[in-house]
C-alpha cells in the first residue's frame, strides 16, 4: 500500500513538472512570436544609427528652388552627400533642378504632392499623394524613391501602413533648423551643430540662409571626425 501511494505521488509529481515545463516553453514561444511580430510592425524614424559617425543633412523641398544650385555647391565643395524630399507638384515644374541633385549623387525621397497634413488623410488619400510623386520621380529621371517624409511631420499610422505598403520607410528628424521661419544664419548653424550625435537627421529647406549657412554645418561635422551622408545610408 505504501509502495503504491509513493508510486502514485512519484506519477503525479512527473506530470505536473511535465505540465510547467511545456506551460513554460510555451509561453516562452509565444513572448518570442510576439517581439517578431512587434518588430515588423513600421514606424517612423526618428535617428539614424548610433553606432556610427553618420550625419544626414535633409532638405524638404517645395519651393526656393533658386538656393538648390548653391547648396549643391557647398555639399561638393565639403563632399558631403545628402537627402532631398521633394514635393511632387515642385518636382513637375523643377525637372531640372530634380535631375541636379541626382546627378550630384544626392538621394531624392517623396514628400507627398500638394504638401497635404497626411495625419488627416484617409488611406486612399495618403498612397494617391505618395505616388504621383514616385510616379512622377520615376518617369522624369528613372528613379525610384525609398524614402517617404511626411509634410510638416503630421503623419498617423495609416500613413505609416500605406508608406510600407508601397514600399517606403518614414522619415522624421532628430534636429530640426526651423529654417522656413527663422531667417537668421548663426540661429540655423547652432540649430544643425548643436549636442551632434551620430545618426543625427537633420532638417532644412532651400532658403536663402540655409544656402548661406549649410557650408558652415558641412565644415563643422567634417572637422570633427562624422560623415556626410544620405538618410538610406544613416539608417541602416
Amino acid at each position: 500500500m505504501k509502495i503504491s501511494e509513493k508510486f502514485f505521488r512519484t506519477v503525479v509529481a512527473n506530470i505536473f513538472i511535465i505540465f510547467a515545463l511545456v506551460s513554460l516553453a510555451t509561453i516562452t514561444t509565444l513572448g518570442q512570436t510576439t517581439s517578431v511580430f512587434s518588430s515588423n510592425k513600421a514606424s517612423a524614424i526618428y535617428h539614424g544609427n548610433k553606432n556610427n559617425n553618420n550625419i544626414s543633412l535633409m532638405f524638404n523641398v517645395y519651393q526656393g528652388e533658386e538656393y538648390i544650385d548653391d547648396i549643391l555647391e557647398e555639399l561638393k565643395v565639403g563632399n558631403a552627400q545628402a537627402t532631398f524630399f521633394v514635393g511632387g507638384c515642385w518636382a513637375v515644374k523643377n525637372s531640372d533642378t530634380l535631375k541636379k541633385i541626382i546627378e550630384a549623387g544626392h538621394e531624392v525621397g517623396n514628400h507627398g504632392y500638394w504638401h497635404k497634413d497626411h495625419k488627416q488623410l484617409n488611406e486612399e488619400k495618403n498612397r494617391s499623394e505618395m505616388l504621383m510623386t514616385h510616379k512622377i520621380v520615376s518617369e522624369l529621371c528613372n528613379y525610384q524613391i525609398k524614402l517617404f517624409a511626411p509634410p510638416s511631420g503630421s503623419y498617423s499610422s495609416t500613413t505609416i501602413k500605406v508608406a510600407q505598403d508601397v514600399g517606403y520607410k518614414t522619415i522624421m528628424w532628430s534636429k530640426d533648423t526651423i529654417d522656413w521661419r527663422d531667417q537668421n544664419v548663426e540661429l540655423i548653424i547652432s540649430r544643425a551643430t548643436k549636442n551632434p550625435t551620430g545618426g543625427d537627421l537633420i532638417l532644412m529647406h532651400p532658403t536663402k540662409c540655409t544656402a548661406l549657412a549649410v557650408g558652415d554645418i558641412i565644415s563643422f561635422y567634417n572637422q570633427r571626425g562624422y560623415k556626410l551622408t544620405t538618410v538610406s545610408q544613416n539608417i541602416l
